[in-house]
């Protein structure tokens, strides 16, 4: 059963910019893009080794829409948490959704088809 944890309300969520959340003791960052999308990735930056991840630059690379380290500025796929310029490396990708207004993140890793 996914438990889910409230972050913000959905108005609060700016445009095109990340935000961290301390859910259940772990960090995630959570982003709203152009296209009122939500998504929800691990906040730890897998090569420099800080929480930042939410802080990073939103952008797009063809219809993926991404996120850039701000340290290193590698660049994560922000559907899959593929790094697209190391694709041995990814973010963990969690569950998000907006509940009676609400941004709400589940830990359950997503399950990312083939």
């Amino acid at each position: 059963m996914t438990q889910w944890r409230s972050i913000c309300p959905a108005a609060r969520l700016p445009v095109e910019r990340g935000v961290a959340a301390l859910v259940d003791g772990e960090q995630v960052a959570v982003f709203r893009t152009s296209d009122d999308r939500l998504h929800a990735v691990s906040n730890h930056d897998p090569f420099s080794g800080a929480m930042v991840i939410s802080r990073g630059i939103v952008g797009s690379r063809g219809e993926r829409h991404t996120v850039a380290s701000p340290v290193f500025k590698q660049v994560f796929d922000l559907e899959t948490g593929q790094c697209l310029d190391d694709p041995a490396v990814s973010l963990v990708v969690h569950l998000v959704r907006v509940h009676d207004g609400v941004v709400e993140v589940a830990l359950e890793a997503q399950a990312l088809s083939a």
